[in-house]
């Protein structure tokens, strides 16, 4: 009933001049005392004809839209299945629509080009950038002192920094390198807590770690990668208490801890890309990306990531395998 009425709009000019030569007829004809019926029998047929046509063109202008609502839901390529047009503007609309379809490739061509300049311009920062920080863990690894050890701390949380721009390069790139088995996920998550053992004895927060005894299919890189972050976030955001590793189930852990936890107002939009709340504005080193990449990286991994937290008591982190069929390549 919309298209029909839409289409009355179209036609308002044809019928309206329609209407207007008839009475023109019948007026004519009545000044000259001519017999009205010459002029309304004539009139009446047109209008028979006129409303035969009218159905005509309905039917195939109403097939006509339902063969370009279908394109609408097509890309540029399939510009070549668009209806022939049927008048002097149509084709020009469609030359219109062909002109911008071409620019718009253009366009993306030359998007795609920067897009993959710049992911090979930082790939190769990143893995040059880790030529000094090698040398500077060696020189502060052969002194045992205080400084050292906090200098050591921040060229940790520099290399996850660099690691974290390979991340989002690889996660957004069209191949990844996924290597996709059963693990034993305290393997993990022993490798992972054993990076931040200087940090966590250096600023005597406790770690309490229960063996969470799961075998889960998942990507031991990727998944330490988020495992990691978490911890980071942990100690960062912990300054007195501990940070506890433990079962939920027999297909889930969380990684608790006991610091100033996140508000209620930016817990639901902790994993957005470039939002960092009230701890984020208070730590002036936060990003706001690493949440962000954990979520993306756990989504493609099969794995639920859920946060709770308490303001002032502490953060809660859980992960669940959802198992196999939740793996997207």
């Amino acid at each position: 009933m919309k298209f029909f009425f839409r289409y009355l709009r179209q036609k308002i000019k044809v019928i309206a001049a329609f209407v207007l030569f008839s009475c023109i007829f019948l007026i004519t004809f009545r000044l000259y005392h001519l017999p009205l019926g010459a002029a309304a029998y004539p009139a009446l047929l047109c209008a028979f004809f006129s409303v035969l046509f009218f159905i005509f063109d309905f039917i195939r202008e109403k097939k006509r839209h339902g063969e370009m609502l279908r394109l609408y839901r097509l890309t540029a390529a399939t510009l070549g299945e668009l209806p022939k047009p049927r008048s002097t503007e149509g084709e020009d609309l469609e030359k219109l629509v062909y002109i911008l379809s071409e620019e718009g490739k253009t366009r993306e061509i030359e998007l795609t080009e920067k897009y993959y300049e710049t992911i090979d311009y930082y790939t190769v920062w990143a893995h040059q950038i880790k030529t000094p920080i090698s040398s500077m863990r060696l020189a502060l690894q052969s002194e045992d002192s205080a400084l050292s050890r906090r200098l050591l701390r921040e060229l940790f949380r520099i290399e996850q920094y660099v690691e974290m721009v390979l991340t989002f390069l690889r996660l957004n790139s069209s191949s990844t390198d996924y290597l996709i088995k059963e693990y034993e996920i305290d393997d993990i998550i022993k490798q992972s807590a054993k990076k931040f053992a200087g940090e966590f004895i250096d600023r005597k927060i406790k770690l309490e770690y229960s063996p969470v005894a799961i075998k889960a299919v998942t990507d031991e890189k990727w998944f330490s990668f988020v495992l990691e972050q978490v911890l980071s976030n942990a100690l960062k955001y912990t300054s007195a208490g501990s940070v506890k590793i433990y079962a939920l189930g027999e297909d889930e852990f969380c990684v608790e801890d006991t610091g100033m936890g996140i508000s209620p107002e930016d817990l639901p939009r902790i994993f957005e890309n470039g939002y960092t709340g009230y701890n984020g504005r208070h730590d002036k080193r936060a990003s706001g990306i690493g949440l962000y990449l954990c979520k993306r990286i756990c989504d493609n991994l099969g794995v639920r990531l859920s946060v709770s937290s308490v303001l002032g008591k502490g953060t809660k982190v859980s992960f669940r395998f959802l198992g196999n069929s939740s793996f997207k390549e």
